[in-house]
């Protein structure tokens, strides 16, 4: 298992490296001279052009791409993401600081798409062809056709301006979280459920399930006990790219909702065009992506001893 995780890990450094060229490269292609917008945000007024040539030499902007991104990539590799361009605060500071709120976010949208997809999808293979597997069709097949905008539009259509039982934006209780978590769950809960259904529709149909009803066994107990645990170990590996994703797609829903995780802290970044901000929050989820993918790996390979390498 040692050898196992260790080459895991050594498998995650040139996909580092290719995730910091590619922020870095994306950012600098884009228009707009940020030390030009740097100077007329601190100036108030337009700068004229040797202001801009002395900050660009300041900011280090006028060295060649590789020099830049070769020093830019070894303060990324000690945790130095830079400074922001709007306000001076360390990227990396700006970064943790909003990225619990996006994680409580996450972590409920996460468990609300466990909560509908897990007993629905089960359901719905062991009810195959009936009134529960065709609702359940029906739901994934709206539920992954529904951009999460629209989705949240309805819920603030529904609960916070007819009813008026939520409120639409801010963070400052529990009844925030709700409308945002609901509408990650929902969109997520969709794909997830047709995984579980399709997993459980091929367990079913082993061998070892139909040993355990000739045994005797209980029908909900080889359900629950053997197609429904075995039909588990593939779903942790789409939970855990799921949690990934929602973790640096809750983009349009923080803005929506105005929640201050990170999703509208870079949105904000892109309006200003403050690269260090933009840089370091790819490179910063990125880094979280692929450690939640070796948590997932290890974990898998804990469960399912078929994907450890054989000893020699």
């Amino acid at each position: 298992m040692g050898s196992f995780i260790l080459r895991r890990v050594m498998l995650l450094v040139p996909i580092w490296i290719g995730i910091s060229l590619l922020a870095f490269l994306l950012t600098n292609l884009t228009p707009g001279d940020p030390a030009r917008l740097a100077l007329q945000r601190e100036l108030g007024h337009q700068p004229d052009t040797a202001q801009v040539e002395e900050a660009r030499e300041r900011m280090g902007l006028n060295d060649p791409l590789p020099i830049q991104y070769l020093r830019w990539l070894g303060h990324a590799a000690t945790g130095d993401l830079g400074t922001s361009y709007r306000n001076g605060q360390p990227v990396l500071e700006a970064l943790t600081n909003r990225f619990p709120t996006t994680l409580k976010l996450a972590a409920l949208g996460l468990a609300i798409s466990v909560t509908i997809a897990l007993p629905l999808g089960a359901l719905a293979a062991v009810f195959r062809g009936r009134v529960v597997d065709h609702f359940s069709r029906i739901f994934a097949l709206v539920g992954a056709s529904m951009p999460s905008f629209w989705v949240a539009y309805l819920l603030i259509l529904a609960f916070a301006v007819n009813l008026r039982l939520l409120p639409v934006a801010g963070s400052s209780t529990w009844k925030h979280i709700v409308l945002p978590a609901v509408t990650l769950g929902i969109a997520g809960s969709a794909s997830l459920m047709r995984v579980v259904r399709s997993e459980m529709l091929e367990n079913l149909g082993q061998d070892y399930v139909r040993t355990a009803r000739a045994k005797g066994l209980a029908n909900s107990y080889v359900i629950s006990r053997h197609a429904f645990r075995n039909a588990l170990i593939p779903v942790t590996t789409i939970l855990g790219m799921r949690f990934a994703g929602m973790l640096g797609g809750t983009v349009i829903v923080e803005t929506i909702f105005a929640w201050p995780g990170i999703g509208k802290l870079i949105i904000d970044a892109i309006f200003d065009r403050d690269y260090p901000i933009i840089q370091g929050f790819v490179i910063f989820m990125g880094t979280v992506t692929l450690l939640i993918n070796l948590t997932v790996d290890i974990g898998y390979g804990l469960i399912d001893p078929r994907v450890r390498p054989a000893k020699s």
